[in-house]
């Protein structure tokens, strides 16, 4: 029964500190959001999802893979437990984000896979980082894993229906509509491109209209001070 509790014990511990790295991971992207939007008026996230596997999928990933069933070899190997999913407006938030991100003082990039550079042979786009952060507990320091996905809202989309129609059909889906889903792929990215050229152009045109304001009323004249000047001229 000591034993039983123990194991108890420290697999409840191992599930927790997940848990509390995903609540770290996501008050820091919280606040990176919150600061971008405050400094620059412009907020790069759409959406946050977090989620954190369950023992069952762990089991069944461990046996999959063939790992040794321990809580150690399970931390070393399986750094996708702890997972958030970023979902951003433009390609160029994905990599300011990322940089944000690793630029945060105590996490550490161990693993960053870029596969909008080089989408998956299915066409999957996304940005991949496992980060190693610390977890402190009432009598010792964690450091564990957690797993970042960063896409737009197009690759989101495509891969959302891409696992339902692999769901659907239990893996086996037709070679016709694997190309068709590449196809899809092709113009999500397409799309993502096209919007990236409009996002930049609309900025341009902001800056050059706001460098017009700076040179009818300088930085430290207000368009009312201004006029309060000509009105006293008079």
């Amino acid at each position: 029964m000591k034993e039983l509790k123990a194991l108890k014990v420290e697999l409840t511990r191992f599930m927790m500190a997940y848990k509390f790295a995903l609540d770290e991971m996501s008050t820091k992207i919280n606040i990176l959001k919150d600061e971008f939007n405050y400094i620059h008026d412009y907020n790069p996230i759409e959406h946050i999802k977090s989620r954190l596997k369950s023992p069952e999928s762990i089991v069944k990933k461990v046996y999959r893979k063939g790992y040794d069933f321990s809580l150690a070899a399970i931390k070393d190997n399986i750094r996708d437990i702890a997972g958030i999913r970023i979902t951003c407006s433009f390609i160029s938030d994905i990599y300011e984000l990322s940089k944000m991100i690793a630029n945060q003082k105590d996490v550490r990039v161990v693993d960053y896979k870029d596969y909008i550079k080089n989408p998956k042979p299915n066409g999957y786009q996304s940005l991949h980082l496992i980060l190693e952060i610390p977890i402190f507990m009432s009598d010792r320091e964690e450091l564990t894993f957690v797993e970042v996905q960063i896409r737009t809202i197009a690759m989101d989309f495509w891969a959302s229906l891409e696992h339902k129609i692999y769901y659907k059909y239990n893996k086996e889906v037709p070679q016709h509509m694997i190309q068709e889903l590449k196809d899809a792929a092709t113009m999500a990215g397409q799309l993502d491109r096209k919007m990236e050229q409009l996002h930049k152009d609309i900025s341009a045109f902001k800056q050059a209209e706001s460098e017009k304001e700076q040179l009818l009323f300088p930085k430290d004249q207000t368009p009312f001070s201004f006029l309060e000047t000509i009105v006293n001229k008079l």
